[in-house]
C-alpha cells in the first residue's frame, strides 16, 4: 500500500524554513511521497430541517460505544445515546449522571447510588447488574482504549436495588473520574465489543445508522429521564475533507463542524451566520515510535530515537503548518492536566541529527510513518513536512495513510504489519495526568501479549512508578511520584515529536448552547436551534 518516495531536490541548507517551503513540500508529497489513502468518502448532501441539528465529523463514528475508540468529537454523540455513572464537566470536574451519589467511603471502596427512576429509551429500568456487566465487558474486550486508563477495574457488589459498592485491591483516588468512561447498556444486550446500535439511557435513540459510512440519525427520546432536549433530531455525517466541511457549513448543509485548522477558521471569521468556538485542549498529538522492534533494530536504542528528534523543526511545523493552532509538547502529557510535569523540549539541530545517527551506525535509516486520516488537523501536511525534514538528515521515509474506521487498530496492536512511527492523538478524558500516563506508559508484558500495551511500550520500572502514583491517596505524594515517572518516560524518548492542539469548532449561529469543553465535546441536551 506504500511506495518508496522518489528522489526530490532537498531544501538547501541556507534556505529559511517558511510556510512557502512547507507548502512546496506538501505539493511534492502529493505528487510523489507515496501516500496511500485506503478509501475516500463523499461530502454531505441535503440541508437540515428546522428541528434537525446536523453535525459534520472529521472522523468516522464507527460505533456508538467506546470500548475501543474514543476520539474527542465522538463523545458528544456517543453520550447522547449511552451514558455513564458520571461525566467530566466544566472545569474538568466529575459530575453525577446515572448516579446521584458517588463517594469514597474507604481507601479501596466507593459507595454509589443510581438515580431513582432512570430508564433506557425502550422503557427498561437501569439496574446494578447492568453496571456490573458493563465493567466486565470493558475488561474482556481486547485492545480497549478505556481499559488502559484504569490501574485496575473495580468489582461491583450490590447492596440494594439501587445501591452498590465499587471495590479495588489498591486505592484508586480518581475512580469517580474514570467511571465517566464506562457507558452503561442493558446487561442482556452488552457484549465484549463495540456496540454499533442498541439501547441507552441518553436523551436520543438511534433511528437510522450506516456505521460503514459513519452516518447516524438520532431522535429525541419522548420520556427521557433527564428532561426534554430542545433539539428534535440529530444527523451525524462523516466528512473527511476539511474543505468540504467548511463549504457545507457555509452553505448551511452542516450546522457544526469539529477539529478545524486556523486557516479554515480565518475563512469563516466574520461570515454572516457562522460563529467559532475555541478552548484550551487536553489532547496530546504525537509521532510515537514502535516499541515492538527487536533489540538489534536501531529504533530499539533510545539514543537513535533521540537523534531523530533533532531533525524535526517543531517551531516551523507549529507556525507554518499548524498555523499557530498548537504548542510543542514540553512534557509527556499536556501541561494543562492536573499532575503534569514539564520534562524537556524538542530541539531542532539537523547537523547533530546527522552526526549522532552516523556515530550510532544508524545513518541511511528507512522509516515507515503511518496514521489515520483525521487524527488531528492538517495531519497529512504535517507528515509530508516531517518526511522532508527526515530526508534532509539522510533518513528515507514512506508514508501510509489509513481510512478512518479502518484496520489501523490491528497495526497498533502489532498484528497488521511492521511500521516505525505512528501519528497518534490521545485524549485527556479525566483531566488528570495520571490516567493518560497509565494508558500509555504503564503497560506490562501481560498487556503486550494481548496487544494492549500502548504501541508495545513496556518498561517495568516506569510502570511500577505510575501504578504507585495511581494508587497513592495523598495528592502531594502522588504528584511527586508522577513527576519522577514523567521524567523517566521522557528519558526513553518515546516520540519523534509531539504537540498539544487547541480545541476549535465552527457552528451556524442558529445553533446555541454549545458549551465546548477542553476534551472537544459538549452536552447535546443543552443545545438549541434558533430561528
Amino acid at each position: 500500500m506504500t511506495r518508496t518516495p522518489p528522489r526530490t531536490t532537498p531544501t538547501p541548507p541556507h534556505e529559511t524554513l517558511t510556510r512557502r517551503t512547507l507548502l512546496r513540500w506538501g505539493a511534492a508529497g502529493g505528487a510523489g511521497l507515496g501516500l496511500a489513502p485506503l478509501a475516500a468518502c463523499a461530502g454531505p448532501t441535503g440541508a437540515p430541517g428546522p428541528g434537525t441539528l446536523t453535525l459534520g465529523l472529521n472522523r468516522s463514528l464507527v460505533s456508538l460505544d467506546n470500548k475501543l475508540n474514543q476520539f474527542d468529537a465522538a463523545v458528544t454523540v456517543q453520550r447522547a445515546v449511552r451514558q455513564a455513572l458520571t461525566a467530566i464537566g466544566p472545569g474538568m470536574k466529575p459530575t453525577p449522571v446515572l448516579a446521584d451519589r458517588f463517594e469514597m467511603t474507604a481507601p479501596t471502596t466507593w459507595s454509589v447510588r443510581l438515580r431513582e427512576g432512570i430508564r433506557y429509551s425502550d422503557g427498561r429500568p437501569v439496574t446494578v447488574e447492568d453496571v456490573a456487566t458493563a465493567v466486565r465487558m470493558y475488561g474482556e474486550v481486547a485492545g480497549s482504549f478505556v481499559l488502559g486508563l484504569f490501574p485496575e477495574l473495580p468489582s461491583v457488589e450490590a447492596t440494594g436495588a439501587r445501591t452498590f459498592l465499587l471495590h479495588t485491591r489498591q486505592p484508586v483516588p480518581v475512580l469517580d473520574r474514570l467511571m465517566a468512561n464506562i457507558l452503561i447498556t442493558p446487561a442482556k444486550d452488552n457484549r465484549p465489543e463495540e456496540l454499533r446500535s442498541g439501547v441507552g439511557t441518553g436523551p436520543y435513540r438511534v433511528v437510522g445508522a450506516n456505521s460503514g459510512a459513519g452516518e447516524y440519525t438520532l431522535a429525541r427520546v419522548p420520556r427521557y429521564w433527564g428532561g426534554r432536549p430542545a433539539v428534535e433530531r440529530v444527523r451525524v455525517r462523516f466528512v473527511p475533507e476539511e474543505s468540504s466541511r467548511v463549504v457545507a457549513l457555509r452553505s448551511g448543509e452542516l450546522d457544526v463542524i469539529d477539529t478545524i485548522t486556523p486557516d479554515s477558521a480565518e475563512q469563516l471569521t466574520g461570515l454572516p451566520g457562522v460563529h467559532l468556538e475555541q478552548t484550551s485542549g487536553v489532547r496530546l498529538c504525537q509521532l510515537f515510535y514502535n516499541f515492538r522492534k527487536p533489540r538489534d533494530h536501531p529504533l530499539a536504542d533510545a539514543r537513535v530515537r533521540r537523534a531523530l528528534t533533532y531533525a524535526i523543526d517543531g517551531e516551523s511545523l507549529v507556525r507554518d503548518v499548524l498555523t499557530g493552532s498548537a504548542e510543542q509538547a514540553a512534557g509527556v502529557v499536556p501541561l494543562s492536566l492536573q499532575g503534569a510535569e514539564r520534562t524537556g523540549s524538542f530541539v531542532h539541530d539537523p547537523a547533530r541529527a546527522r552526526q549522532s545517527l552516523k556515530s550510532l551506525g544508524a545513518d541511511g535509516l528507512r522509516i515507515r510513518i503511518m496514521w489515520e486520516s483525521g487524527e488531528f488537523a492538517a495531519d497529512t501536511s504535517v507528515m509530508e513536512a516531517v518526511a522532508e525534514m527526515l530526508k534532509d538528515v539522510g533518513v528515507r521515509t514512506s508514508l501510509l495513510q489509513f481510512e478512518p474506521g479502518g484496520d489501523i487498530l490491528k497495526w497498533r496492536q502489532g498484528k497488521g504489519g511492521d511500521w516505525d512511527v505512528i501519528g497518534n492523538g490521545f485524549p485527556g478524558p479525566t483531566g488528570q495526568a495520571v490516567t493518560m500516563l497509565q494508558a500509555m506508559y504503564a503497560g506490562t508484558a501481560e498487556d503486550e501479549r494481548t496487544g494492549d500495551a500502548f504501541m508495545g511500550y513496556v518498561d517495568p520500572a516506569i510502570a511500577r512508578r505510575i501504578s504507585d502514583a495511581a494508587t497513592e491517596a495523598d495528592p502531594a505524594a502522588r504528584d511527586r511520584e508522577l513527576a519522577a515517572a514523567q521524567h523517566a518516560v521522557w528519558d526513553t524518548w518515546p516520540c519523534l515529536w509531539a504537540f498539544v492542539p487547541k480545541t476549535l469548532l465552527a457552528r451556524r449561529t442558529r445553533v446555541e448552547g454549545i458549551g465546548l469543553l477542553p476534551v472537544n465535546s459538549y452536552d447535546l441536551t443543552a443545545v438549541r436551534l434558533e430561528g
